[in-house]
């Protein structure tokens, strides 16, 4: 009885950029902006009042927590920058569409060399995942002890591996442009409540309000309320984006994952001998 060759397992993609090291990399930079660049004197009056029309020393006038929205807006700016790259990686060379269609004409045709020659070319996830099916075929094809509805389960289970190894990279760091589409527009609805807090604080004083502590707590809410609006805006904006191109990949793993399936099931229908 023949025993079942090892196929090399395919190797995991290398880990793309930690989210932990851009969100202290961006922190860093969001509070180095806030306090030396809003915070400028330059923009500011003899009174401390930002200068009519510098939008830095309004900026600055919206408190401590505009520094950590700063830092959440960085994050999903960077996050977004390299999930683009990332999932163009991924894609391979040219149309992950057109390279669908030409492999399943190659499978449909039986011409696995001609499939494996395709994968060769577009590098892509993919084309990585059909490879990895494709080199599992040629193995169980030499297969004479095992039925043949057994072989397509041994192939079907490599694409699953393959694909196992593949997502987590293509999925990489999306889940921290989620929670931040919700957390920046929480962290600017907290900055409004507190100077929202100010403001109530400098109408309730005896006599008349003090006019500045009133236009300081408006400033920073307002200020709060615009970044945090934004940030949670920008960070779904990125997060709808990138799901659907991850979506477009899986799907044309189904779709190519099916036609292998289906190709060898055409080509060796019945049982081994």
């Amino acid at each position: 009885m023949e025993t079942k060759k090892q196929q090399p397992k395919q190797k995991p993609r290398s880990k793309g950029v930690s989210a932990f090291i851009v969100v202290i990399g961006c922190a860093i930079v969001a509070h180095l902006f806030f306090y030396l660049v809003a915070g400028n004197p330059a923009n500011f009056d003899e009174k401390g009042h930002p200068i009519n029309g510098n939008v830095l020393g309004t900026l600055f006038q919206g408190g401590f927590v505009i520094p950590i929205v700063i830092t959440l807006l960085l994050t999903v700016l960077v996050l977004s920058v390299e999930r683009f790259f990332a999932l163009n990686r991924a894609s391979g060379k040219g149309s992950t569409s057109k390279f669908v269609m030409n492999a399943k004409a190659k499978l449909e045709a039986g011409d696995i060399a001609g499939a494996s020659k395709l994968c060769d070319d577009q590098k892509g996830s993919v084309a990585n995942i059909l490879k990895a099916g494709l080199i599992r075929y040629s193995d169980v094809e030499k297969l004479t002890d095992i039925h043949n509805d057994e072989k397509a389960a041994m192939i079907q289970k490599e694409l699953e591996e393959a694909t196992t190894l593949e997502l987590p990279y293509l999925q990489q760091n999306l889940s921290v442009i989620a929670t931040i589409s919700t957390l920046g527009t929480l962290m600017g609805l907290f900055g409004t409540v507190l100077g929202m807090i100010k403001s109530f604080s400098a109408m309730g004083q005896e006599g008349a309000p003090d006019s500045t502590a009133l236009a300081i707590g408006i400033s920073e809410a307002l200020m709060n309320t615009a970044m945090g609006i934004g940030t949670g805006a920008v960070a779904i904006i990125s997060y709808a984006y990138f799901s659907g191109k991850v979506e477009d990949i899986t799907n044309a793993v189904d779709e190519v994952g099916f036609a292998i399936g289906q190709t060898y099931t055409t080509l060796h229908g019945g049982l081994s001998k």
